[in-house]
């Protein structure tokens, strides 16, 4: 049941920092309610091929192939809260993705999930705020009060590393923390994060050591399990703005996070 492990602010930085947020990562806010969808998908049965039965007498009286190795299509999350910034805003838009079945609630229920809950806003952040939204660690809050017990999809660093970067004395390894005090124990994947710009609070050097920051923090949370989104996201996936995705790359971004979940939390493990 695990993946490969690759695979407070002063007011006057307050201001900076969710100006900032909202200049860049200034997506509106976008929110989908959890809902039931529909039966789990089940992996297709397959027949075991080459059975070899000898004649009487002559040997081992008879020689059976090994059964084949299917691979997991389902994964073990039935709840699953996803929780995003801006680069999770196109997964629920019908402006990027003009299909309903391939959204990330969908792509979610695709793969066994039946009670997918979005919870996407853009700039949003696991510390700073913007406006009245809640932060990240916030939002958390509110669903772990409901008594929720379930996984969760963490989408989120990308914002965070850019305030680290102008000067938000909360540091990386610290935002980490604050989530995984609200979460618990319960099962996380936490996607990785890639941008295309070379300079800036926004750059990918940045971004790089967030995500490093992230593997190292498996060892404190044997519960994360991380999909390396940066490994794969392809250039031409990405706006001009190098931070936010097409409708292509937001398409392939929910179908490829879908389908992370079942590698690292498969059905039946």
């Amino acid at each position: 049941m695990s993946l490969p492990r690759v695979l407070a602010i002063p007011a006057a930085v307050v201001v900076i920092l969710t100006v900032v947020g909202a200049w860049i990562d200034g997506s509106d806010s976008a929110s989908v309610a959890s809902g039931d969808g529909g039966p789990a998908v089940t992996a297709p049965i397959v027949d075991v091929a080459g059975d070899d039965v000898a004649p009487a007498g002559d040997g081992p009286s008879s020689t059976v192939a090994p059964a084949s190795t299917v691979a997991p299509t389902t994964t073990s999350c039935t709840s699953v809260v996803h929780i995003g910034d801006s680069t999770s805003v196109g997964l629920i838009s019908e402006d990027f993705i003009e299909d309903p079945a391939n959204r990330i609630d969908a792509q979610y229920r695709r793969v066994g999930v039946t009670d997918p809950r979005m919870e996407i806003s853009g700039a949003r952040s696991i510390v700073e705020t913007v406006g009245d939204q809640l932060n990240a660690r916030e939002s958390a809050e509110a669903i772990k009060a409901t008594g929720y017990e379930g996984c969760w999809v963490l989408a989120m660093g990308t914002t965070d590393t850019a305030n680290v970067a102008v000067g938000s004395p909360t540091g990386l390894p610290e935002r980490i923390d604050r989530m995984l005090s609200v979460i618990g124990d319960d099962p996380i994947m936490w996607v990785t994060v890639k941008t295309l710009d070379v300079d800036g609070a926004w750059s990918n050097t940045n971004m790089q050591g967030w995500n490093q920051t992230l593997t190292e923090a498996q060892a404190r949370y044997p519960n994360i399990e991380v999909y390396d989104w940066a490994a794969v996201a392809q250039d031409d996936w990405f706006q001009d703005d190098n931070i936010h995705y097409t409708s292509a790359g937001y398409t392939e971004r929910a179908r490829l996070i879908a389908d992370a979940l079942v590698t690292a939390y498969p059905a039946g493990s």
